[in-house]
């Protein structure tokens, strides 16, 4: 079967979507947040709402709190920030802990696509993506950019498709 033909039979799969945006700077009132309005608006043209929003300390137990409140409520969850290599970056740790099935194409080509933009640079993001049951979880560094990137290059264009395959609803 063609992924044409995949990605139309979960074409009208209706999904509902969370963010977390992990940000210590954007608590304390150094910066604003951009995370939540830029995924709104991108999500929109996917006709996806934005079911929920939290903002976290780049803490453990905040991140659990939040990500296990959220996979109540959304079929997919976008982590943003703490993916780097930093001692406050927890979000990937965390994440992989509650996986079911780990998705790692997603890092991979988040990667690449940086590396074409950034160069090696690239290499200090650890972005990943699993399931966890049947939801599935992104993770990607915490700027606009990144974020745009992860949506419109990969997550948005693949994800009801991702979702039917995960939920076996077209076996």
């Amino acid at each position: 079967m063609s992924i044409e033909r995949h990605r139309s039979e979960s074409r009208e799969l209706s999904i509902s979507f969370c963010v977390i945006v992990t940000s210590d700077k954007v608590l304390r009132g150094i910066y604003v947040d951009e995370v939540i309005p830029l995924v709104t608006r991108i999500l929109s043209k996917y006709e996806i709402g934005l079911r929920g929003h939290d903002l976290v300390s780049n803490d453990r137990s905040a991140l659990i709190k939040a990500l296990t409140e959220n996979l109540e409520r959304c079929d997919v969850i976008l982590v943003t920030g703490g993916s780097g290599l930093g001692p406050r970056d927890v979000s990937v740790d965390v994440v992989k802990e509650m996986c079911s099935k780990d998705i790692p194409g997603f890092g991979e080509l988040f990667r690449y696509l940086t590396f074409q933009t950034y160069g090696s640079a690239a290499l200090a993001t650890r972005a990943t993506a699993c399931a966890v049951r049947d939801r599935i979880v992104f993770v990607t560094p915490g700027s606009p950019t990144a974020v745009e990137l992860a949506l419109d290059k990969l997550v948005l264009p693949e994800i009801r498709h991702l979702v039917a395959e995960l939920r076996g609803l077209r076996h």
